[in-house]
């Protein structure tokens, strides 16, 4: 079975950081690009950031551009999300997704992601 799971989240005061992780299993992870989503209480869900494996590319939403970092640990099948100088509109539920990384041409859109995990809450605080 495929299945992605998130983890990292917490309470944090604004300036601060945390580093989300996200572990897969069940399917050819090298082949796969990852991305984060992030959907606070009302809103949209967005397009955070987005790694790929072909060609190591990185892609991050303009929300959290200069802030958060993605990398990948192909031996460890997990992608994490660094996420630096958080800011209360942070604030929300992170999942990630996966799917094979030449599947898609615009990775922000939520449709192109076949496979979800669970979220996990990330809260900032002022």
């Amino acid at each position: 079975d495929v299945q992605l799971q998130a983890s990292g989240g917490g309470l944090v005061q604004a300036g601060g950081s945390l580093r989300l992780s996200c572990t897969a299993s069940g399917f050819p992870f090298d082949d796969y690009a990852i991305a984060w989503f992030r959907q606070a209480p009302g809103k949209e869900r967005e397009g955070v950031s987005c790694i790929k494996n072909s060609d190591g590319s990185t892609y991050y939403g303009d929300s959290v551009k200069g802030r958060f970092i993605v990398s990948r640990d192909n031996a460890k099948n997990t992608v994490y999300l660094q996420m630096n100088a958080l800011k209360p509109e942070d604030t929300a539920v992170y999942y990630c997704a996966a799917e094979l990384q030449d599947r898609f041409y615009v990775w922000a859109l939520d449709y192109v992601w076949g496979y979800w995990g669970q979220g996990t809450l990330v809260t900032v605080s002022s």
